[in-house]
């Protein structure tokens, strides 16, 4: 984590901004919760434990610039609720995500997926792909699990 710590410390200095305490503590917050998707409430509350004196407004900033540096992403799984993710290091697009649409979670595709439609759409329609995101709403392994067990052949399994 440190090192992943002096890198974003890095980009930071690059784009004329320091790593103050306040940040430190909202990226230490998402390196440690990385595969979560906090939202700005939730790395609030996190950073609130380890630094109390940090407000919410801080956190925000500190949020908003990480995103604008693109060191964070920005996204909404259609909840209404914009979540905060760690982009990959090195990595020239967003990742991809499948959101179960019975409990909520949330899963990672780290491969870039889209490359063939980003030619298509650059040669088509001449327009030059900087980035692009793409979530997949259905049903989680799980949830599909727990459907075939209830099922009629198996009514003691069901629920009142």
């Amino acid at each position: 984590m440190e090192n992943r710590l002096e890198k974003i410390k890095k980009q930071l200095h690059t784009s004329s901004y320091k790593l103050t305490p306040q940040r430190e503590a909202t990226v230490r917050v998402l390196l440690e919760h990385e595969e979560d998707h906090l939202s700005a409430e939730d790395v609030y509350l996190l950073v609130k434990e380890k630094s109390p004196e940090i407000g919410l407004a801080t956190v925000y900033r500190t949020l908003e610039l990480l995103t604008e540096l693109k060191i964070v992403d920005k996204i909404n799984f259609g909840d209404g609720v914009s979540r905060y993710d760690l982009r990959q290091e090195g990595a020239a697009h967003f990742h991809h995500h499948l959101v179960c649409i019975e409990c909520g979670s949330v899963e990672e595709i780290q491969e870039d997926l889209l490359e063939d439609v980003e030619a298509i759409v650059e040669e088509r329609w001449n327009f030059l792909v900087k980035d692009h995101r793409l979530t997949f709403h259905g049903v989680c392994r799980n949830c599909q699990t727990k459907h075939a067990e209830v099922t009629p052949l198996n009514p003691e399994k069901t629920s009142i």
